[in-house]
């Protein structure tokens, strides 16, 4: 596969801010994840810095432990137009290292009350000797449209809240 990216894109009818809340608030993830494999936040402050590290519990039938946490990094944070996050865990010696795939979610306002969701799942920074053990995109073709779904049912819940 030549490409190295996948996106989705979802108009919704909630506002780009709330929007953007719900994405910035790991409580949240596992009501928007679209292959059910996170399961709940260890950290669950809101996303509110480049850099800022959030760890979420995870279930993968295929993954050796099962049950694992991820180690995830804002990488984007542009209130309320991008928001996005390197995903890693631990390696053998307990260090914090990121496999080279970011999630962004580039929200562009199309009025006061409707906005245009992208989601991208870019593996492009992935090195080889991962590219061995993962097969890219982990995940099904439906999955990425399945999560901005997912994504407009809680916003548009939030904003009714």
């Amino acid at each position: 596969m030549d490409q190295e990216n996948v996106s989705a894109t979802l108009r919704v009818a909630v506002p780009a801010a709330t929007v953007f809340a719900v994405l910035a608030d790991p409580v949240a993830h596992a009501g928007i994840d679209g292959t059910g494999w996170v399961q709940e936040p260890v950290d669950r402050a809101p996303l509110t810095e480049a850099g800022q590290i959030f760890r979420m519990g995870m279930y993968h039938a295929g993954h050796p432990d099962g049950h694992y946490q991820t180690v995830n990094k804002v990488a984007v944070l542009e209130p309320p137009r991008a928001i996005g996050w390197l995903t890693g865990g631990k390696n053998g010696a307990g260090e914090v290292e990121f496999g080279g795939w970011l999630w962004r979610y580039d929200l562009a306002p199309l009025g006061p009350s409707e906005t245009e969701v992208t989601l991208t799942y870019d593996w492009s920074a992935v090195p080889q000797f991962r590219r061995e053990f993962i097969t890219f995109p982990p995940f099904g073709p439906g999955h990425l449209i399945n999560s901005l779904h997912h994504l407009a049912e809680l916003a548009a819940s939030a904003r009714r809240a």
